[in-house]
């Protein structure tokens, strides 16, 4: 049975096991200094970086980082999902769908119009099961980067 909740201190070590494998996923490289700068803004309550996590017999098997956004042009406030991973073993066991329900409902909680996320091109396990639960955006995304 998972259970999805918020992400405690005591979490630390699986969350940071996770993540790992959430940046290896995406063959990208951090620094151990940047996993801390995560970790603080989870543990810090003024920050906007929320955490739920996803537990099977007491190990935490997916992660989802969240926060919200403002809309302006439709004048609301969105969820957006920054991260989710679920570890290779727990895939397909209900996981991904458990953290994403918690979601769609931390929206509706707060009132929220949205809860919005990208994922790579060539993700297809994650988009086939996106495309049944959620709407696929025409928009395109770009990065730019300050000078």
């Amino acid at each position: 049975m998972v259970q999805v909740r918020e992400i405690r201190a005591d979490d630390a070590e699986q969350w940071r096991r996770l993540y790992r494998g959430y940046v290896e996923f995406y063959q990208t490289e951090k620094s151990e200094e940047s996993y801390d700068l995560v970790w603080g803004w989870l543990m810090d309550p003024d920050h906007e970086l929320g955490a739920y996590v996803a537990e099977v017999e007491g190990r935490l098997v997916g992660i989802a980082h969240w926060r919200p956004f403002v809309r302006p042009l439709n004048g609301s406030v969105g969820c957006y999902l920054d991260d989710l991973f679920v570890e290779p073993e727990a895939r397909g066991s209900g996981v991904a769908d458990a953290l994403l329900a918690r979601l769609r409902r931390l929206a509706a909680e707060r009132g929220w119009s949205v809860v919005r996320w990208i994922t790579a091109e060539d993700n297809y396990r994650a988009r086939a099961r996106y495309d049944r639960i959620a709407e696929r955006t025409p928009w395109v995304t770009y990065d730019m980067r300050p000078e």
